[in-house]
């Protein structure tokens, strides 16, 4: 079952990429008591992820922060080590990174997806959402091949 707007999110274990190194987190403690606009990627260092999906959310921090927002967290079926690179690379300390390793986030929420045929496995699907205080309130899943509705422009836009 997919999550919905209006549902609490799973509590599941996520590894937040940090300058000390993993620091494995509950999901349900990680989301208490702020908003945070979550956002997921098939993959860090991929092309459309690395292009436009996380430098999206790094530019338009300010803005969301502007809308309410307390923090900007990025998801990927990817370890914390890959996470921390990616942000170093690619982010900024505006962007959180929290690592999906198993998949247990994606799983839980009901959004993988296939990317065998690419030598992905199984990955977390293109979405963002609201959460506010462990409680989806908006939800954005991106159709299959498609970048419109997870974009940051389209949340910045949207809330």
């Amino acid at each position: 079952m997919t999550i919905a707007v209006g549902d609490k999110l799973p509590d599941v274990k996520i590894v937040k990429a940090t300058a000390d190194g993993p620091e494995a987190v509950q999901s349900s403690e990680y989301f208490k008591g702020k908003k945070v606009a979550l956002f997921s990627v098939p993959g860090a260092f991929t092309p459309t992820c690395s292009a436009k999906h996380l430098p999206g959310y790094v530019e338009k921090a300010a803005d969301l922060k502007a809308k309410g927002i307390d923090e900007i967290a990025c998801t990927a079926v990817n370890d914390a080590f890959v996470m921390k690179a990616w942000g170093a690379a690619s982010g900024s300390a505006d962007v959180t990174m929290l690592a999906d390793g198993n998949g247990d986030l994606a799983e839980a929420l009901g959004l993988t997806m296939d990317g065998s045929g690419f030598g992905l496995g199984k990955r977390g699907q293109r979405f963002s959402m609201v959460v506010n205080d462990g409680v989806v309130e908006q939800l954005f899943v991106e159709a299959p091949g498609d970048f419109k509705v997870s974009a940051a422009e389209y949340m910045v836009d949207n809330i």
